[in-house]
């Protein structure tokens, strides 16, 4: 009966210790969230990611919460010689947190580092602007983060596309679906995800245009991330030409992207 109960103990207690963090977590991000961003994140994001200029007092306050959070838990390391500066940490983290702008979301929880290249960079096998993986970390190469934030009417965002990865990644291994609010909601989405998913293939293997990049055509996961990256840089011929993958990536991310142009 002893040994039961000190197990019981036990349990009891690494619960109230995980439910402690937790609190302490909250309040910590909630601290973080309340002190006022540094002047030099808007110079920076003014001049490297212009379309910052566009949201209304309220998203940028919500964006700058969100910034703060991930500036302080996440680590950023320079790679291919690359020394990182205020500039590319407040500019990577600007895009990966327009992606929670209209969540109540947590801050990419398991996402611990940002490996920056210079430029792009190569697996071993073949050339790379970027890369998720499922342990906790992204690999960006730095002059694509630029390009795709100087630019926000092409549909290419490397750092859109790696983090729509990490949401994906959040469920498990990326498969396509993203942890959704409501059971329910896995079918429509399956369904829409489908038979779009199978339009661009279709539309790739025949040499047709497609408002997507074809790249989307890869895999399902892969498909999101593209999906992600033409709804937030090309709402307007998303909605279109696309109208239910439109409304599903409006319900997921819960924004309107068609209100910045």
């Amino acid at each position: 009966m002893l040994p039961i109960l000190i197990i019981f103990c036990l349990l009891v207690g690494i619960v109230a210790a995980v439910a402690v963090m937790k609190t302490l977590k909250q309040r910590r991000r909630a601290k973080l969230r309340s002190i006022p961003a540094p002047d030099s994140w808007l110079k920076i994001l003014h001049k490297t990611l212009p379309m910052v200029d566009k949201l209304s007092i309220a998203e940028k306050k919500r964006i700058a919460g969100y910034m703060k959070v991930f500036l302080a838990e996440k680590h950023f390391e320079g790679c291919g010689g690359l020394e990182v500066t205020e500039e590319m940490k407040v500019t990577v983290a600007a895009q990966a947190c327009m992606l929670l702008l209209g969540r109540e979301d947590k801050v990419y929880p398991r996402l611990k580092t940002i490996l920056l290249y210079p430029h792009t960079y190569t697996d071993g096998e073949q050339a790379r602007l970027g890369e998720s993986w499922n342990s906790g970390v992204v690999v960006l190469s730095w002059n694509s983060v630029v390009g795709g934030a100087r630019n926000f009417a092409d549909g290419h965002n490397v750092t859109f596309h790696e983090f729509a990865h990490q949401l994906d990644q959040e469920s498990g291994a990326a498969d396509g679906a993203p942890i959704l609010g409501d059971r329910s909601a896995y079918s429509t989405w399956a369904h829409v995800f489908g038979d779009e998913y199978k339009h661009l293939v279709d539309t790739t293997n025949h040499g047709r245009k497609s408002t997507m990049d074809q790249y989307g055509a890869t895999n399902p996961a892969e498909f999101f991330a593209v999906a992600t990256e033409t709804f937030f840089e090309k709402p307007r011929q998303m909605k279109e030409k696309h109208p239910e993958l439109y409304e599903e990536l409006q319900q997921y991310y819960k924004l309107d992207p068609l209100q910045w142009i």
